[in-house]
């Protein structure tokens, strides 16, 4: 399986959702927890997707899928388990 990573913050829901999917799918991911005050962590995340903002943010193999709304759909048209494989 494919190395996942998941950019998180605190109280967002849709990182909760992001999380809970894969949990209920089994597929293992880190995270990587930035607190609303951790400017290097922020940092780290806006150059490695070129400036998106937002979290989650979720990679697989280094590859930006989106947030959880594109994870989602990744995986109600089937498609996320190919990405994993």
């Amino acid at each position: 399986m494919k190395k996942v990573i998941v950019y998180t913050s605190p109280s967002c829901p849709y990182c909760v959702r992001a999380k809970e999917l894969l949990k209920r799918k089994n597929v293992p991911f880190e995270e990587k927890l930035i607190g609303w005050d951790d400017e290097a962590g922020w940092e780290e995340m806006r150059k490695k997707s070129n400036g998106m903002k937002t979290v989650p943010q979720i990679y697989i193999d280094d590859k930006l899928v989106g947030g959880y709304t594109d994870l989602a759909a990744l995986d109600s048209q089937g498609k996320l388990e190919e990405m994993l494989a």
